[in-house]
Parts: structure tokens; sequence; C-alpha cells
């Protein structure tokens, strides 16, 4: 019995036949990982951990010792090749999991503001005491109308993140919720919940959504995860609260 994963299907409210919906395999691939022990390939694993809430290595401690004897980095958890490889709930499992902080920093964020049920979930962590943070870009700002050139959208690219401040001001109401807005060069997009980091890269002319994914989580002595979070938070010191910006 893989009693960890055991654990973390228990505090997601996943059941095996969840996950195999989820990861689209068979119900029987989720009973072996559970009772016979068997490794997930690289890229279910990065989709399971996601669902899940949890650094690989806490499911698999075996792959700590893996990545350091190939040198990768015991800070990064899992690579998606795309935004869109994540699911639904495997982002709101990531924002599920946080019990003290959510940060959010991006242009526009759309797609997490159109879902309703996880903009109810941020308003429910933060009535459960998680400070929650985001960051969008101002609407008429000049690296917003640039990024919206490299992206071939032009306009549409503002008229995303008026989008998103009418879908997400509802949750200024709740305590704890701050919204700020930017006018900076973004190469990248975060999402954090607590020690866990998600770091959408942007790259010339190619949306967000189809860019890779990195998911970083915390470690002793880690370096990555800092130096991303030292970026969140000058971005964040150097934007306007929304409701001044009009």
């Amino acid at each position: 019995m893989n009693d960890a994963l055991r654990r973390a299907m228990f505090d997601a409210h996943l059941t095996e036949l969840d996950l195999s919906v989820e990861l689209a395999v068979d119900p029987k691939t989720v009973r072996n990982w559970l009772y016979e022990g068997q490794l997930p390939h690289a890229r279910t694993r990065a989709a399971l951990t996601t669902l899940l809430g949890i650094d690989e290595g806490e499911i698999w401690p075996q792959l700590r010792a893996l990545r350091a004897a190939k040198g990768r980095p015991t800070e990064i958890a899992a690579v998606y090749p795309r935004r869109t490889a994540i699911s639904q709930r495997g982002w709101m499992s990531l924002f599920q999991s946080a019990e003290s902080e959510i940060g959010i920093l991006a242009y526009s964020a759309l797609f997490l503001a159109e879902d309703a049920r996880l903009v109810g979930l941020l308003g429910e962590k933060c009535d459960g005491g998680v400070r929650i943070k985001i960051a969008l870009g101002a609407p008429n700002g000049g690296n917003v109308v640039r990024r919206g050139v490299e992206e071939e959208i032009g306009e549409a690219m503002g008229a995303k993140i008026r989008n998103s401040l009418a879908l997400l001001r509802p949750l200024l109401q709740h305590d704890g919720v701050e919204l700020r807005l930017h006018d900076t060069v973004l190469y990248n997009s975060m999402y954090r919940s607590d020690d866990q980091l998600l770091v959408n890269q942007h790259a010339f002319g190619i949306p967000a959504a189809e860019a890779p994914v990195y998911h970083f989580h915390k470690v002793e002595n880690g370096e990555m995860f800092h130096s991303y979070l030292t970026s969140f938070e000058k971005i964040w010191s150097n934007g306007v609260v929304a409701e001044m910006a009009g």
C-alpha cells in the first residue's frame, strides 16, 4: 500500500475512480499505483501531483534521490508542456491546499476568473483566514498593449483584463483579499498556494495558455522558489490598488 498516495487522495476528497477519470487511465492502473507500488509515467505524475496538491517526492520519496542523481533541482515538482495540460480540478486542488496565502500574478488570468467554482473557492479560503493577493495588468498600460500585439490579439488583451476585474471584484467583499493592477513586463505568470508555485512561462508570439508551466515546491536551501517569490513581491509592491485605478 502506498500510504502517502492514499492519504493525499483522502485529503483531496478523490476516489480511485475520480483519479482514473481525471487522468484518463484505467482504474486498474490506479490500483497498481496504490497496492503494487507502480510508478506512473512522468507526465501522469505531473498531472496527478497537481491534482492532489502535493509534491511527487512526498508520494514517491525515491524520486528525490533520482532527481539529485540526475542533477535536477528538487524544487521542481513537475513540468507541463502547456498551461492547458493542467485540469480544472488540478487548479482547484492547488488553491484548496492553501492554509495561509494565495498569490496570482498575470496579465488577465481570465481562465481562472471565468471559473465560478474557483472564484467561490477563493472566497471560502479567504473566509477561512487565507490571505489572497491578485495582481493583474493595467488594461491601458503600455506593457499590456505590447503583450496584446505579441499574442496577435491587439486590444482584446485589455478587454480580457476588464472582464477578469468584473468577475473578481466580488472577492473584495471578503477581508483579506487584495486586488492590484501593474504595468510590468511579465516574463511569466505565477500562481502560488503556500509552498507551491506554478510558473507559466511567457514566450513571444505564443499565448500563455500554450506555453510551458513549471511546478515548484519550496524546499530547504532552495533558490528558485525564493527567486520567483521575490519577483512576485517586487511587482506587487509597485502595483496600484484596483479600487483606486478606475
